[in-house]
């Protein structure tokens, strides 16, 4: 519901309130999607030294990461590897961490063949925030088996991915409430949906919980919680929809041009790498990966849907239209490198 400049502002904002509290607090910063943190690398340089130094002594924690958390139903499997692949070497780079729980809390529904593409990219577990439980029964810890057999265990956080200002221990009591009948219970809490994050009043009243509960709270990280929460968990076997349906019938024209770039950034991979091998052209790696980013902004779960401002649909139309420019460049060129290979006419004839 905002373009994406002010997202990058929200996170800008988000981020540097984590850092400052967690000199004053002992807690454990969670977050995901390697596009914001390429954001605050670019805009606030010094701000990302600091997360770096927070992630070095276990007080930053990638969930997930992704680049970021797109749409789980339309994107090809193929660039489903891609959202995990360039995450994974983005923060294995950048970090050093290497995330086994996959998350996406915001994403409307999830593809049957997501099961064998997560193990395939090194995931365990999958966290998710829908569908809602009105929307589609299944319990909200599971075994996920995909079409081919792969399985990977699933929690669903039903009441919501964040908490407005000064709610988070409130929140808390009705987890503890709630699900009295559990041993191990997740909650996730943040202002949001627009930024935020973490609060010194909400930072303030979850440690006097904790210091008055009976039972133990804790800072802690979706891995931590999987490994935990263990035990015999029923198997479903099919992919976790309907939910939100009718966004993913509007926007036509962002959903076209994603599957041409798809299509397109494949194509232009393959040309360009038997250009390079032969006949020496210099493979275009700037020019794809940037083309593969425009890709992959595209399938953000309020964009690709189609369940965004104009402002958001607009950006997604001029994302995928660099990335067919830049990816029709790059054929051209390794067409006609590989071209200039051949014979030439003989006499009387046209080229």
């Amino acid at each position: 519901l905002w373009d994406w400049e002010e997202g990058a502002a929200a996170a800008l904002s988000t981020f540097r309130s984590a850092v400052n509290l967690a000199n004053e607090f002992d807690y454990i910063f969670c977050h995901n999607e390697a596009l914001l943190f390429q954001w605050i690398e670019e805009y606030d340089p010094a701000l990302f030294r600091e997360l770096q130094a927070l992630s070095k002594v276990g007080k930053l924690k990638i969930m997930g990461g992704w680049y970021l958390q797109p749409d789980a139903n339309l994107p090809t499997g193929e660039s489903f590897i891609r959202q995990m692949m360039e995450g994974r070497r983005y923060f294995d780079e950048k970090f050093g961490q290497h995330p086994t729980t996959a998350v996406n809390v915001d994403s409307f529904g999830h593809s049957l063949g997501l099961p064998q593409l997560l193990r395939g990219c090194g995931y365990d577990s999958y966290l998710i925030g829908r569908p809602h439980p009105h929307q589609n029964v299944f319990p909200d810890n599971f075994l996920w088996e995909g079409m081919d057999g792969s399985c990977v265990r699933v929690c669903r956080v039903s009441n919501g991915y964040n908490t407005l200002l000064g709610e988070a221990a409130q929140k808390i009591r009705g987890v503890l409430e709630s699900q009295k009948e559990r041993e191990t219970a997740v909650v996730l809490w943040g202002v949001g949906n627009h930024g935020g994050g973490p609060s010194r009043r909400d930072l303030g009243e979850i440690a006097a919980l904790m210091a008055e509960s009976e039972v133990q709270i804790l800072h802690s990280t979706p891995e931590q919680y999987m490994a935990e929460s263990a035990g015999d968990l029923p198997v479903f076997r099919k992919s976790l929809n309907p939910c939100m349906p009718g966004c993913l019938t509007s926007m036509v024209r962002v959903k076209q041009q994603h599957r041409a770039l798809e299509a397109a950034l494949y194509s232009a991979e393959k040309i360009a790498s038997a250009a390079a091998i032969q006949t020496g052209m210099a493979y275009p790696m700037e020019e794809l990966e940037d083309a593969e980013k425009d890709l992959m902004l595209s399938e953000f779960h309020d964009i690709l849907p189609g369940s965004a401002i104009r402002a958001g649909e607009e950006t997604g139309l001029r994302k995928l239209s660099h990335g067919l420019e830049l990816t029709s460049r790059v054929r051209t060129r390794a067409l006609f490198a590989l071209a200039a290979r051949e014979k030439r006419a003989a006499p009387g004839t046209y080229p």
